[in-house]
């Protein structure tokens, strides 16, 4: 069973899909936002392409823990998305994956100059891994 999520930005989506053992994350994709149903369509291309049990999507929570107006523009898109596919959509809190991803990518000797392509997707990977990882957890309920 595998899980493709997503981490949805201003201009651009990292995409990330798990392993078919629900383990292991690896990153997939970088879709440039062409506009609402565009991207719509691409996400449900690919949740057509890899059948995944559910699409996890990374709600950019503040530190408090509240929804601002980024959270939002987010949750409008999981909405709109929602009438594209069948599969569940689980929102997660991303607080602090971008910080994780560049430490990611610095650690494993990427660029400066050439982190910033790579950034959604390596995010799209920590949010599906916490994710995975969450699941896999003793007393982790199901999905």
């Amino acid at each position: 069973m595998r899980y493709l999520a997503l981490d949805v930005g201003e201009r651009r989506i990292g995409v990330a899909l798990s392993d078919e053992t629900a383990t292991l994350a690896s990153g997939l994709d970088t879709l440039t936002r062409v506009g609402p149903r565009k991207d719509a369509r691409a996400i449900a291309e690919l949740v057509r392409r890899h059948e995944p049990a559910a699409v996890i999507v990374g709600l950019p929570l503040n530190m408090d823990g509240t929804a601002g107006a980024q959270a939002e523009k987010v949750r409008a898109f999981v909405e709109d998305l929602k009438r594209h596919i069948a599969v569940p959509i689980v929102e997660r809190d991303e607080r602090l994956t971008t910080v994780e991803a560049h430490e990611i990518l610095r650690k494993s000797g990427v660029a400066w100059s050439q982190r910033s392509a790579l950034l959604d997707k390596v995010s799209a990977v920590v949010i599906l891994q916490e994710y995975l990882d969450q699941r896999r957890a003793p007393g982790a309920g199901p999905g």
